[in-house]
């Protein structure tokens, strides 16, 4: 029999969540990436929680538009690479503290190859599987019910305007559908990176088709203008 459980406090509670490189535009038009896996997806739109401090919000804020770029374990070298690294001159005192210094040629830094999107300015990551071309849609300041901690974190609403994805992790004669058995995302737990493993159970939801989940983001990303070269 196992233990009861106790009363804890963890510092984080990040217990598993897929890695994002997140790139944006600077104020002179040069490019901005960054690491974070604060994210989730419902149908073609993503929320995103990042430090208020941090350059790519303040990037999001300006521009309204980023791209997700969404690495597989085989970029875990490159992601982390950038992991203690800032946009901000100068570097916010708690990010200082944390040991983050700053750098403004990210893809360099990370051995990574910027590539033109197709509906908005900021580049995509050529060698992450997936892309997608986001514009925020709306934007939230959280734990606004508390004095010392307000206006710490922001969070994004962001709508996907174009996806990517590498054909060798689609499912065999589809173009729309991933293969969960071939696609393996970067995870981070506890700021430890991880894999996904085999499949453990069969799903239930797995049963009913993809495009019953189908959203109107999806019609109205084809309409989406495209950037000039």
């Amino acid at each position: 029999m196992r233990a009861p459980h106790i009363v804890s406090e963890p510092s984080i509670l990040y217990f598993g969540t897929p890695v994002v490189l997140i790139s944006t535009k600077n104020e002179d038009g040069s490019a901005n990436l960054a690491p974070m896996s604060s994210a989730f997806w419902l149908g073609w739109r993503c929320i995103l929680g990042l430090s208020a401090v941090s350059k790519t919000p303040q990037n999001m804020i300006r521009t309204g538009e980023c791209v997700l770029n969404l690495p597989s374990v085989e970029n875990v070298a490159a992601v982390d690479r950038l992991a203690r690294l800032t946009g901000t001159d100068p570097v916010p005192a708690r990010k200082l503290a944390r040991g983050y210094a700053y750098e403004k040629n990210k893809f360099e830094i990370a051995g990574l190859t910027p590539i033109a999107s197709l509906t908005v300015a900021p580049p995509r990551a050529l060698e992450c599987p997936v892309q997608m071309e986001a514009v925020v849609a709306a934007k939230h300041d959280l734990m606004e019910d508390d004095d010392v901690a307000r206006g710490a974190i922001v969070t994004f609403e962001v709508r996907i305007t174009r996806v990517h994805i590498r054909p060798d992790i689609l499912m065999d004669g589809r173009t729309d559908q991933v293969d969960p058995d071939k696609w393996r995302p970067l995870m981070f737990s506890f700021q430890r990176f991880y894999g996904l493993g085999d499949e453990v159970h069969e799903s239930t939801l797995a049963k009913i088709p993809e495009h019953l989940y189908r959203m109107p983001d999806i019609a109205r990303a084809r309409t989406a203008d495209l950037v000039a070269a």
